[in-house]
């Protein structure tokens, strides 16, 4: 493609050529000549380059799958929507620290936060991984730490007292109830509630790569929630509103958690806050593991082992004199 020439535009260094009568240009993202011919021996490699072997075909490729394995790929599609105009045209092994690092640097130009700036690289790495493809280089900004916010007992009760929306009422009490994540009870379906047994399936039988799906037991609080709802129910999912699924419940619980004078509460707070109430009752941390369905019992060692009451009073025991 020695038809693509690096041309000067407002300081800045393009790609430039002629494309079925029109110009096109895409951006060689330097203000350096001597870098920009660098760019652009890669940017005609990448136009040369064979239908789906570039960075962009195989992320596409990886969110048709997306598609069909989760009910919601929109955050994925934005992440990539935002992360496209800088690797999409290259090849994996063009995908350097360098790359990275001016990704980076644009969106906290643009008052992007590290951890949306890590979600949006993680989807270019998940999709080369996906596909087996090796030879790329990330760099990103490190996990943000995790959250600590959990709700109190009277400040849930005040959350649950400010629900003037059905649905958004029974979500809470689920979310805490089952410990489980938004998506998760969103999803939940009538037939994975056994009324009999008095248990709550989160999961599907035989879907895959579902994390933190238990099957928790039914206590009474939302054995009468799910009374209530299954007794009006017009869809198959157990949180509908006007006869249809509830895809996200962000602004429904946002407005619950304003009325109730909270601040800094989101749905997933709802989880953290069930760990927490059993770590303060003294309900052992394998069970604690089981119920939040962790693989790896570590994870809840480490995050709720504090909460505990017996946590480290006999180390702190062994030092009275």
């Amino acid at each position: 493609m020695s038809d693509i020439e690096a041309k000067l535009y407002r300081g800045w260094w393009y790609a430039v050529w002629r494309e079925n009568g029109a110009t096109r240009r895409t951006a060689l993202r330097t203000q350096d000549r001597e870098d920009a011919e660098r760019r652009l021996i890669d940017f005609r490699r990448s136009r040369a380059a064979p239908a789906g072997s570039l960075t962009g075909d195989i992320v596409e490729a990886y969110l048709a799958d997306r598609d069909r394995r989760i009910r919601n790929p929109e955050r994925l599609r934005l992440a990539w929507k935002r992360a496209k105009p800088i690797f999409g045209h290259l090849r994996p092994d063009q995908i350097t620290a360098e790359v990275s690092d001016t990704y980076i640097a644009k969106r906290k130009m643009d008052g992007v936060g590290d951890a949306t700036i890590l979600k949006e690289i993680n989807v270019v790495r998940q999709a080369l991984n996906w596909r087996g493809v090796k030879g790329a280089t990330f760099e990103a900004p490190p996990a943000p730490p995790p959250r600590d916010r959990y709700l109190t007992r009277p400040e849930f009760k005040r959350l649950i007292e400010s629900c003037i929306q059905p649905h958004v009422r029974l979500f809470i009490i689920l979310a805490l109830v089952t410990a489980g994540r938004k998506t998760a009870v969103l999803q939940l379906t009538w037939d994975r509630v056994d009324f009999e047994r008095g248990m709550i399936r989160l999961g599907v039988v035989g879907e895959r790569n579902r994390k933190g799906r238990a099957v928790v037991p039914m206590n009474d609080r939302a054995r009468q929630a799910l009374t209530e709802a299954r007794a009006i129910a017009q869809t198959p999912y157990v949180v509908e509103y006007a006869g249809s699924p509830v895809l996200d419940i962000k602004k429904g619980f946002a407005a619950a958690v304003k009325r109730a004078g909270l601040h800094d509460v989101t749905p997933h707070d709802l989880r953290h806050s069930a760990a927490v109430w059993m770590a303060e009752d003294g309900v052992p941390l394998v069970e604690i593991a089981q119920y939040l369905g962790h693989t790896d019992p570590t994870i809840t060692y480490r995050v709720y082992s504090r909460f505990s009451p017996t946590h480290l009073r006999k180390a702190a025991a062994s030092l009275d004199f």
